[in-house]
């Protein structure tokens, strides 16, 4: 057990060293670099992040609130189909969203080009401002509050309604007085991953051009080729996520609700009639038409017009590329959460809260700011390595940056609490009496570990891989920044394709992308449902 507490701790300084060099980083300062950019940028990335949280947050609220109240609570046209299919948008990337968006969207796109052959040059308009990325982000992230609102409102009953009516409360002011307080933690939480989706993306913003403190990390390595001002602008937006989690879980453990441990799937649903009922049946599905359909219909119809071309040799080596890093990936991670929830399990106390806490905080960091972090602890290695290899004698060579094992330790970092919770909820499963009789009659750890944990947790973990591999795959940032040279995914493809508006070629890669990512999103519909 001593070994399990060292690998809990281990994993613990990984994910702290990136934050701790980055916090570090301020004792050497770049002034001609941030003159300038306090000249030019800074303000406007501040006012940029803050008008995206904001918008972000209220348009994922608007939407997935009421559609989880619908498909939760009362009974419509296609309900059954909308109640799964609104959470399909979740394997849409926000990036892909963007870029077909963009495509459809733009001056030069069918749109507006019919716009223009029917009514007039008078109606064209601009796909690129503030409200065009808050609409993109929204339309890929609202299935987070959906998703949980729709649980703690099934999870509710029928009950505090039927009161509230007994009351004198209408059907509207008992979904206002009554069900949406009590379903508020639930929807605090899923805006925050919404909102942390938001300030880590990286792909959407840069396809239109806004400026945001992803943008800005990537233009100070690559632009100024200065990665200690890269790690200043990732410690402002650290300070903003950390400060946003915070809040949310002050949010959450001020408040305190009670509900029925199990659902009661056959109780009567509210009946919609009438011009009510196709209402909601017509929003439901122009939701999931314009989230969905639409971005998927396009890809497929760019792929059919000439993107299948781009299936040669090179796509396939994007293909093994980023198949390879997503199930090594998987599989380190998988068993890292493993071995935490296994020491979560056996150390109960403030430390391994504290412990299993920092190791899984990760999935809420931006991939920009671990690889920063990351870059610049294998930086710090590098250089007392080659210290030792000079007095060795050895040829002096970078044994850390630039490889694989430095993308690697960011994805496992990222992914890490995403992994953790599948792992962490099979192994609650199993009683602790069952390991206590197999130590009694004389196993050892290993053979435990071996012919009753892994045996036992064996769906929690395929779950884990499934989410974390889909999660790599789709991952941006952090592989754009770091990747070594000749190990291009199908992510880096999309970002290299629409930098220079080239939306055609990004289809195929992109739809590659969403099909996979349908996979998790499936595993988590078949898990609401029980």
């Amino acid at each position: 057990m001593g070994l399990l507490r060292s690998c809990a701790l281990v994993l613990a300084l990984v994910v702290g060293a990136p934050l701790l060099v980055i916090a570090l980083s301020w004792g050497s300062v770049d002034a001609d670099i941030w003159l300038h950019l306090a000249q030019t940028q800074l303000f406007r990335l501040l006012g940029n992040t803050l008008v995206l949280v904001l918008g972000v947050a209220s348009s994922v609220l608007l939407l997935g609130v009421p559609l989880a109240w619908f498909t939760a609570t009362c009974e419509f046209p296609g309900r059954k189909y909308f109640d799964v299919a609104l959470m399909l948008p979740l394997a849409v990337p926000a990036y892909v969203m963007a870029f077909v968006m963009v495509g459809l969207l733009d001056y030069a796109g069918p749109v507006q080009s019919l716009l223009r052959e029917y009514v007039g040059t008078a109606y064209s308009f601009s796909f690129r401002g503030t409200g065009a990325v808050v609409m993109v982000m929204s339309l890929v992230l609202y299935p987070y509050v959906y998703m949980l609102s729709r649980n703690a409102f099934l999870a509710q009953g029928r009950e505090p309604l039927e009161a509230a009516r007994v009351l004198g409360l209408s059907p509207l002011q008992g979904f206002l007085q009554v069900a949406l307080p009590m379903a508020r933690p639930a929807i605090v939480a899923g805006v925050a991953l919404a909102l942390m989706e938001t300030l880590a993306d990286f792909g959407a913003v840069a396809v239109f051009n806004y400026d945001t403190f992803t943008t800005a990390i990537y233009k100070a390595w690559y632009g100024f080729f200065n990665l200690q001002t890269a790690a200043q602008l990732a410690s402002m937006l650290l300070v903003i996520v950390l400060a946003g989690l915070y809040l949310e879980r002050r949010a959450r453990g001020s408040a305190r609700y009670y509900q029925n441990s199990r659902r009661r799937a056959a109780q009567a649903r509210l009946q919609l009639n009438g011009p009510k009922a196709w209402l909601v049946s017509g929003w439901c599905g122009l939701v999931f038409l314009v989230a969905f359909l639409i971005p998927v219909g396009q890809l497929v119809y760019w792929i059919a017009r000439g993107a299948w071309r781009d299936w040669d040799t090179r796509y396939l080596d994007l293909v093994g590329h980023t198949l390879s890093l997503a199930a090594i990936a998987a599989l380190i991670t998988v068993l890292a959460a493993f071995l935490l929830a296994l020491f979560n399990r056996t150390y109960k106390g403030v430390l391994s809260n504290g412990i299993v806490r920092l190791a899984t905080v990760g999935y809420a960091l931006p991939g920009s700011v671990l690889a920063v972090g990351i870059m610049l602890s294998f930086n710090w290695l590098d250089h007392w390595a080659a210290q030792l290899q000079t007095l060795l004698g050895l040829p002096v060579q970078p044994l850390f940056v630039g490889g694989v094992l430095a993308l690697l330790l960011a994805y496992t970092t990222r992914f890490l609490a995403a992994a953790f919770g599948p792992v962490e909820t099979s192994l609650d499963r199993i009683k602790p009496s069952i390991p206590e009789a197999a130590a009694i009659l004389g196993a050892r750890p290993p053979e435990i570990v071996r012919r009753i944990y892994l045996p036992m947790l064996a769906p929690g973990l395929l779950t884990a891989a499934l989410l974390v591999f889909v999660d790599v795959m789709k991952e941006m940032p952090a592989t754009l920044l770091m990747r070594p040279f000749g190990w291009d995914t199908l992510a880096v493809r999309i970002y290299e394709m629409t930098s220079e508006g080239l939306w055609q070629q990004a289809a195929l890669p992109g739809l590659s992308i969403v099909l996979v990512g349908l996979l998790p999103v499936i595993i988590l519909v078949r898990r609401s449902a029980h």
